[in-house]
């Protein structure tokens, strides 16, 4: 399933990170999943939110450098080869993942947010010959 992702651009530096955080939490915007990769001068911090049009206006308000992705939210069960089957499917089609990260949602299942080469590929591979691994599309 296509799910909204936020990227925002921030500085590498002290306190940047917790402004980017109360923009969100005073516009009552909740953080699902996140995460930050960084560089000597700035950082690249990935979220999916509660409301992705509303964050990326007061972010870009506060004077954030933001963009709107669409990402693949996948659901699979905490088993040994399951990540491994679904990368399986996507070097079948000859998908290259650009990035991906993750959320436990319980002692059973996760979540991985994929952006891929072709994420119309993606989405018809998991949806073909994910079922039986208990892999599926969903939404957050």
């Amino acid at each position: 399933m296509y799910v909204k992702q936020i990227s925002i651009f921030i500085e590498n530096k002290k306190g940047r990170l917790e402004e980017v955080c109360q923009c969100l939490a005073e516009n009552d915007i909740n953080i699902i999943s996140v995460i930050l990769a960084d560089t000597n001068e700035y950082g690249l911090l990935r979220m999916i939110v509660s409301d992705t049009k509303k964050a990326k206006s007061v972010l870009t308000d506060a004077g954030f450098s933001a963009i709107i992705t669409e990402v693949i939210a996948v659901r699979f069960p905490h088993k040994s080869g399951t990540l491994k089957t679904l990368l399986e499917f996507f070097n079948v089609e000859e998908l290259n993942v650009e990035y991906m990260y993750g959320l436990s949602t319980s002692s059973t299942d996760a979540i991985i947010i994929f952006k891929t080469s072709e994420n119309q590929k993606a989405v018809n591979a998991i949806s073909q010959k994910g079922e039986q691994y208990g892999i599926q599309l969903t939404s957050l």
